[in-house]
């Protein structure tokens, strides 16, 4: 999700790269609640950090304590470190309504995320 808004509010300002510590393809709760929002993520894939060994990040951002705490080196000379801890709604077992709510919430919060960190960094 943030992939998705982070190219939405940076445009032509950034190339995104996005990574985790282990794939899983995609959620199709993110993809349908983003969809919500006008944001296609569908063709966006699952792909390991280490894939993106070579490349020099202006940022490297981490969007949960677990890959905060668990991701390996990324080497790059001037790269800009954050975290953010979102809440993962796809931990939430419940009714479809319960879910629902859960990745809108998620998504909400990295919307706003997103938006705040293309305006005071790019």
């Amino acid at each position: 999700m943030a992939h998705g808004y982070l190219n939405q509010f940076a445009q032509d300002k950034a190339a995104v790269y996005s990574a985790g510590i282990e794939t899983h393809g995609l959620n199709p709760n993110a993809v349908a609640i983003m969809k919500e929002d006008d944001i296609d993520i569908s063709n966006h894939t699952s792909n390991h950090v280490d894939q993106y060994n070579d490349l020099n990040f202006d940022y490297i951002i981490t969007v949960c304590d677990h890959a905060n705490e668990n991701c390996p080196f990324i080497p790059s000379d001037k790269a800009i470190r954050l975290h953010h801890n979102f809440f993962d709604p796809s931990k939430i077992d419940g009714t479809a309504k319960e879910v629902h709510t859960n990745f809108e919430k998620a998504r909400n919060e990295i919307k706003a995320y997103c938006k705040e960190f293309v305006a005071n960094n790019l």
